[in-house]
């Protein structure tokens, strides 16, 4: 250090005490955990010498002289710095300051500007957990909710095991995503992001290019209880409900399509950003040609497909099927030890709708 930087260091805390008492009379003081800018006057082993006017000599020194070091190599004397007040006035008659701490507000400040711009942020992926993924920005770690995923990257679990989600999770780690902070919490230091704000914008984008009627190609990207994903173009995917699968009951849909088949589809309803898909709409409404050949009161034989709380399932041919209902039986145990499931009974058609799809039947076989 020159004997100019320490004249200048010697003289500091009776500058401070000048600079003390013309504060009283300008300047409105800063405060403890306040965030102040000033220029570095001087630096050597022990410390950092930071010009504040109109408040006087602030100093970096022990443990937050240690925790900045890497921030200390890169700057010079006369360089601006801003830097957290850890105390106002020191027994030295410093005023005290901490470059980390003053970081970590700058990033939580970034933070939050961050969350009103909805900034997009490219973002590897550190580790993951059975709720979502652990992201790092500037240092602090942040969390991901699997909720907060976009379709393509939501683990598809048609079971909800905890554990087969937590293995489609990890095989993000190490990708980047593009993801938006939503949610940023000091106190904690936790960080919550999503990918969904920017996933609707893109989608929106995207879907406005189809409208209802549009018959198109396009690949399963994952199937589940209630339906089939399928991928339109990169960045859009729709859904088929397992009720526009085909005119006859689809039980189980990973068998009626698996992931990387390519299917036809038509556009059935595009709504709030969001496409649904048909693929039995693609198909001869059996229904149509069922209304010239049945009507109530026909005597008719029907194969048991399914059982539910009404009764009893029964198709009369491929895609038309009508219930049986379980009144008629006196309880459901009697109704499933008459009717067995894939066997035929003749039946009469109490119902007959063609227009609306709905037919209802009476077993016309021995009851007892």
């Amino acid at each position: 250090m020159s004997d100019k930087d320490k004249s200048v260091l010697a003289d500091a805390p009776k500058l401070s005490a000048v600079m003390s008492k013309i504060l009283a009379d300008t300047a409105t003081p800063p405060s403890e955990g306040d965030i102040i800018e000033g220029k570095i006057l001087a630096i050597d082993k022990k410390g950092v010498f930071v010009d504040l006017p109109p408040f006087g000599t602030g100093i970096i020194y022990g443990r937050e002289y240690i925790a900045a070091r890497d921030v200390i190599k890169k700057v010079n004397i006369g360089d601006p710095i801003s830097a957290k007040i850890v105390e106002m006035r020191n027994k030295d008659g410093y005023i005290e300051l901490s470059l980390k701490e003053a970081r970590q507000a700058m990033i939580w400040s970034e933070a939050e500007i961050a969350i009103a711009q909805k900034s997009v942020l490219e973002l590897p992926i550190k580790e993951a957990n059975k709720g979502g993924l652990i992201i790092e920005w500037q240092g602090i770690l942040g969390f991901l909710p699997a909720s907060q995923l976009k379709s393509d990257h939501y683990p598809r679990v048609s079971d909800g095991d905890k554990d087969k989600i937590l293995e489609e999770l990890k095989k993000l780690v190490g990708q980047k995503l593009a993801v938006t902070i939503i949610g940023a919490f000091p106190k904690e230091g936790k960080l919550i992001f999503s990918e969904k704000g920017i996933q609707d914008k893109e989608k929106k984008d995207l879907v406005v290019k189809y409208k209802v009627g549009d018959e198109l190609e396009g690949k399963v990207t994952g199937a589940v209880d209630f339906g089939i994903f399928v991928k339109i173009e990169d960045g859009l995917e729709g859904l088929v409900h397992i009720s526009e699968m085909d005119w006859a009951l689809v039980e189980d849909t990973k068998s009626f399509a698996k992931v990387g088949d390519k299917v036809k589809v038509k556009v059935i309803e595009v709504k709030d950003g969001k496409i649904s898909l048909s693929i039995k709409a693609l198909k001869t409404n059996p229904w149509a040609e069922a209304g010239k050949k049945y009507k109530k009161d026909m005597q008719v034989k029907g194969i048991i497909i399914k059982y539910n709380r009404h009764g009893a399932l029964a198709s009369i041919e491929e895609g038309i099927a009508g219930l049986v209902h379980v009144s008629e039986f006196g309880g459901e145990d009697k109704l499933r030890t008459k009717l067995e499931l894939g066997k035929a009974y003749p039946f009469k058609i109490t119902l007959f709708d063609a227009p609306n799809q709905k037919m209802t039947l009476s077993f016309a076989g021995e009851k007892k």
